[in-house]
């Protein structure tokens, strides 16, 4: 996955959005206020910090190299991902898992905002 793709498929979810709150370089993807991806698209390798179940994201550090602790973030709950070194399907589940997680943690009135058309 590119580093355009990345960033297109992160702003596919609903109410996704983009901003710049750390530096210039560092993507920071955002569902209602909450981060759930940060990368640095133009970083090489290019990678992206995602929010995982502290269970999966154990057990998803020791089946790939390509998977290690969040940089910069709570090492139970985040995870680093190499990009091109995992497949695409798993890199889309990862970051969807990662929206989803965040979704799942908003106030029942802010998910309902994102349930309409």
């Amino acid at each position: 996955m590119t580093p355009e793709q990345l960033r297109a498929f992160c702003l596919g979810f609903n109410a996704a959005v983009e901003e710049f709150p750390f530096t210039p370089e560092t993507s920071v993807f955002k569902v209602l206020g909450k981060v759930f991806a940060l990368s640095a698209l133009d970083g090489e390798p290019l990678k992206v910090n995602l929010k995982c179940d502290p269970e999966l994201a154990v057990r998803l550090r020791e089946e790939h190299e390509a998977i290690v602790p969040g940089y910069h973030m709570n090492k139970r709950h985040w995870n680093t991902v190499t990009v091109r070194a995992v497949p695409d399907t798993m890199l889309r589940e990862l970051v969807e898992d990662s929206y989803d997680l965040v979704v799942a943690g908003l106030p029942r009135a802010e998910r309902l905002k994102l349930d309409r058309p």
